[in-house]
């Protein structure tokens, strides 16, 4: 059985770090479609999330009622699960700081606990009470399924390699059965309101709920294109926006998934300058020699594979890693590992199916995908010589390519109408969202938002990072409101 991996981890920058997500104990029965200020009854968690620890011992739990189809909100109601983390300091407190960490189709729910965990500063945490919540159709807000078979299950959201025009031909019936699975699976009814839109007009229903005229907010990878149409719909509702690893004006569709392509190539050369410098892995002493060893594992494993682990697999276990620094002398082990013929030291994490059902019905809900088999011979035609670690993945066929087309509006287009309060915090070797697509979405906000980038790699700026001048600078938009009156550069600090 080929071993389970995913391109949308399941928690952006803090990949390593357990997400379980908190159980919501106090159900409010679903109203008419108004949201009022008494929606919201906090309760204990009963469930301790993983992340939670003495910095947030706190965390509340609730569920919201919330149209499934917002042009009927009278109509069908499904449930969103809500996590308070409150502010320990009434006169700090200004508001609401809702979050998320990525995805789509990752719990957020105790994601409050787990940025207090990871170094929260103590001003954000007074200033606000964070929010987490789960985006519908995931985790316990009204869960969404594709009736995944474990087999199905464990090929991840990550095709195959395809290195030839009838790889992609061979991928294209598995990947019509998935989108076929979705669409006559129990949740269905689900297809069309599963969408980032939607889910930013859960957000704003949270905010009233809340009892708030404004909401702040900090949202991660996929959470930054969710908070860029947030405040999109909503800018006279939003108050504070940090967008950290941003994603490009449209959202996860095929053009930024294509784009994790050029991500391994911005991200690989501080890998292979790491292990060169480590000659105890036996990996290269020279970065070239590094990346000549990635492509003779990658020829080794696709002709005789180490306990189910092929090339594919291997680009996606080195591209996972990438995500955070401290996980580069883990990733030159598995490397040295698959040298010497051995297993991986750490097998890939198992993906659930509720997640990997929410990320195809987001990306494939959001945006309209080529449906031709040979759109995709083309693009991987091309992504394989412009990006050769990564691009014939990421170019191959996908069952958004099948998707029915029940999409009951377009995408929402960002752009620059509405106030002058977006921070934009990025790295700039990110192999996530690579810094191409970010100054995508900063051209598209034009006066409304202002960019900092720090001279790093790893995807996740705030606030576990490491960079003092980009933490400090989103830490001071958020308690004092001030913001850079223009574009900042952050140069590089030692390694800690």
């Amino acid at each position: 059985m080929r071993k389970t991996l995913s391109l949308a981890l399941a928690a952006t920058a803090v990949a390593a770090v357990a997400m379980s997500g908190a159980s919501a104990t106090a159900t409010a029965t679903p109203g008419t479609g108004t949201a009022t200020p008494d929606t919201l009854r906090w309760g204990p968690c009963p469930q301790q999330p993983a992340s939670q620890n003495a910095d947030a011992p706190s965390l509340e739990c609730a569920t919201l009622g919330v149209p499934l189809d917002y042009r009927d909100p009278d109509g069908r109601q499904i449930e969103i699960a809500v996590s308070r983390l409150a502010s320990k300091d009434p006169a700090k407190r200004r508001g609401v700081l809702l979050t998320n960490p990525g995805g789509p189709g990752v719990s957020g729910l105790d994601y409050p606990a787990l940025l207090a965990g990871v170094g929260l500063p103590k001003d954000v945490l007074d200033s606000y009470d964070v929010i987490g919540f789960d985006p519908r159709g995931v985790g316990r807000s009204t869960p969404v399924t594709c009736d995944l078979t474990p087999q199905q299950q464990s090929r991840g959201n990550f095709p195959p390699y395809a290195h030839t025009a009838a790889d992609v031909a061979k991928e294209a019936p598995y990947a019509r059965t998935i989108a076929e699975q979705c669409a006559t699976s129990r949740t269905a009814w689900m297809l069309p309101y599963t969408t980032t839109a939607n889910t930013a007009r859960d957000m704003d229903r949270i905010r009233a709920a809340l009892g708030e005229p404004k909401a702040s907010y900090l949202g991660t990878s996929y959470g930054s294109y969710l908070g860029a149409v947030y405040t999109t719909l909503f800018p006279e509702r939003s108050d504070r926006i940090v967008l950290d690893s941003n994603m490009s004006p449209g959202g996860y569709g095929l053009a930024s998934f294509r784009l994790l392509g050029r991500g391994m190539e911005d991200r690989f050369p501080d890998f292979a300058a790491y292990a060169a410098a480590h000659p105890e892995y036996g990996l290269g002493a020279t970065p070239q020699q590094v990346t000549a060893k990635f492509f003779e594992l990658v020829k080794r494993l696709d002709a005789d594979p180490i306990d189910g682990i092929d090339g594919t697999l291997f680009r996606g276990v080195t591209f996972q890693h990438l995500y955070v620094e401290g996980l580069m002398p883990q990733l030159a082990k598995e490397w040295q590992a698959l040298d010497q013929g051995k297993p991986l030291t750490t097998p890939p994490p198992q993906i659930s199916e509720n997640f990997l059902a929410g990320h195809f019905y987001v990306t494939c809900g959001d945006s309209r995908w080529p449906g031709k088999v040979r759109d995709y011979q083309r693009n991987a035609e091309i992504d394989r010589v412009k990006y050769p670690m990564l691009g014939g993945v990421t170019a191959n066929i996908k069952p958004c390519a099948y998707w029915p087309d029940s999409r009951v509006e377009p995408p929402v287009q960002i752009g620059d109408r509405g106030p002058s309060n977006v921070l934009m915090v990025q790295n700039e070797r990110d192999p996530g969202t690579p810094l191409v697509g970010a100054m995508k979405l900063r051209r598209a906000f034009g006066d409304r938002a202002t960019m900092v980038t720090a001279d790093q790699g790893g995807h996740g700026v705030y606030p576990f990072g490491g960079n003092t001048c980009a933490n400090n600078t989103v830490t001071a938009f958020l308690t004092d409101g001030q913001r850079p009156a223009n574009d900042l550069a952050c140069a590089a600090e030692p390694t800690k």
